[in-house]
């Protein structure tokens, strides 16, 4: 007796249809599921045979034997709960394979026959769609994240005998009210940039990053505001477009950050890694591989303090998705690539007692200490870095004084969005979203100079020893203080104020080395 139904797992961030074959035939009472399972699919059996006993369903003890099909692809997870247990029933004649072919099925099976939720749902329902199957059934729990998906019939359940009794067309789901949007933070769970004193030209270069997505690294002694300003980016960016808010959401579906109850994320992520962090957890990958900080991120803010701080493989793995937008996972086997387009926000001390340069308190290190401490990080890293600044230490005057008013993170984001609403039309038919994301043929056709703009860069990169990179990341910057200036064409002083951007470009003092 021969049953088949479908299912589907998540291979990446993308959701993957899998073919459930379940064998019942005589012989000694045994269960093997064979299609390259891990110990969680294997385990399966246990769930499967309690649950449908405890559904009111009749087991008949035989030798079963389940197929999970292309079986060259790993399978994981307890998604396969739900299948396997209705292709039982469905071999034993309980159910009908009317709709078996019709229907993608998921969920972990609790010993008492509940359907329990399962991680990485929105890519599979999006699977679903574009594979053109008729629907989806899967746990309640999840019905957040499949309600955002269009074109297919959704079947929650809550127990295996309503997924069963769904097939055997004896019960049709009463749907649950359309899941409200839920923000995961709020205007008041973000600092506010008027409530951090002085440093006009760190925010105005926040301003800067934050309106074309550049990657920023702020220098500044202890208590100068950094970690302040940091936190304040999420309260000027612009609100995600849907088309971002769901490349978001499909990684921290497969990732399990998405609450229960919370349909997509549409608030732009901000992640703090601490430095302990192994490459690995910020990159992504492990024996199943999974999405680190880094694609956790996507289309938001990391956040790394203390830079210097971390281990230097940990800084070195940020070279691929600073360039390139995504993380590669290689194994034997098989390669997986993890979208990781992320604003990189950083913050360093100057030297290892921090004070170097600060008005009122003398720095213990030497000159070569210093120099070692900047150098943990490396030349290539802040090459990919767009924006270099220094954070100055905020005099006594500047905190016991009143000051006058500075502006709001409000004020701010509404610049930003202007700025980000020019470049959204810019890159329409291009598939990017800001500045920062064109490639060389992109800045070659966006960012032309004029005779002056074109002599001054000249002599920079002259004086400073730029490289290509850093050539172009500062017309990626001249551009965005063009639009910031509602600005056509790039400017002499838009270029400028980019180069000025760059205080690590420029060469070492002589009692530096």
């Amino acid at each position: 007796m021969l049953s088949k139904n479908i299912s589907a797992t998540v291979h990446g961030i993308n959701g993957f249809i899998v073919n459930v074959e379940v064998y019942l035939r005589k012989g000694l009472p045994s269960f093997s599921t064979v299609g390259l399972p891990d110990t969680a699919v294997r385990e399966s059996k246990d769930r499967v045979i309690a649950a449908i006993k405890n559904s009111g369903f009749d087991f008949k003890a035989r030798k079963v034997t389940v197929n999970l099909s292309p079986a060259d692809v790993k399978k994981e997870g307890t998604a396969f709960d739900l299948p396997i247990a209705v292709g039982v029933l469905g071999a034993q004649g309980i159910v009908p394979d009317t709709h078996l072919p019709r229907y993608v099925m998921v969920g972990e099976l609790a010993l008492d026959g509940r359907v329990r939720p399962v991680k990485g749902l929105l890519s599979i329902a999006l699977a679903v769609r574009d594979q053109k199957y008729d629907g989806l059934i899967f746990p309640m729990a999840n019905w957040a994240e499949a309600a955002v998906v269009d074109g297919i019939e959704l079947i929650p359940v809550s127990t295996l005998k309503e997924a069963a009794d769904f097939l055997c067309d004896t019960w049709m789901p009463v749907m649950p009210p359309a899941p409200k949007t839920r923000r995961l933070c709020n205007s008041a769970d973000v600092l506010d940039f008027a409530d951090v004193k002085g440093q006009v030209f760190a925010k105005r270069a926040l301003e800067v990053a934050a309106a074309g997505g550049h990657n920023v690294l702020m220098i500044g002694p202890p208590g100068s505001g950094k970690t302040m300003l940091a936190k304040g980016m999420p309260g000027i960016l612009p609100a995600m477009s849907f088309e971002e808010s769901l490349e978001t959401s499909k990684i921290h579906s497969v990732a399990g950050l998405l609450k229960r109850g919370q349909s997509v994320v549409n608030v732009r992520p901000f992640r703090s890694p601490h430095h302990t962090i192994s490459d690995v957890a910020l990159v992504g990958g492990g024996t199943y591989p999974r999405p680190g900080e880094v694609s956790q991120a996507h289309h938001g803010v990391l956040f790394m303090d203390e830079l210097p701080e971390f281990n230097r493989n940990v800084l070195e793995v940020l070279r691929q998705p600073l360039e390139d937008g995504c993380v590669t996972v290689s194994r034997a086997s098989f390669s997986l690539t993890f979208p990781a387009r992320f604003m990189l926000v950083a913050a360093m001390n100057p030297c290892p007692c921090g004070y170097q340069g600060h008005p009122e308190r003398a720095c213990v290190c030497t000159p070569f200490q210093a120099h070692k401490y900047r150098a943990k990080v490396s030349g290539p890293l802040l090459d990919r870095i767009d924006l270099h600044i220094e954070v100055s230490a905020l005099r006594v005057s500047e905190l016991t004084e009143d000051m006058l008013p500075t502006e709001s993170s409000d004020v701010i984001r509404q610049r930003v969005v202007a700025a980000r609403d020019k470049q959204r039309i810019r890159f329409k038919a291009t598939g990017i979203f800001c500045n920062a994301q064109m490639n060389p043929r992109q800045v070659k056709a966006f960012c032309r100079l004029d005779e002056s703009s074109r002599s001054l860069l000249k002599n920079a990169v002259s004086e400073l020893g730029l490289s290509a990179r850093s050539f172009d990341r500062i017309l990626k910057v001249s551009r965005t203080l063009a639009d910031l200036n509602e600005s056509d064409n790039i400017m002499e002083q838009h270029v400028a104020e980019a180069i000025s951007y760059r205080t690590l470009d420029r060469p070492l003092l002589p009692e530096m080395v």
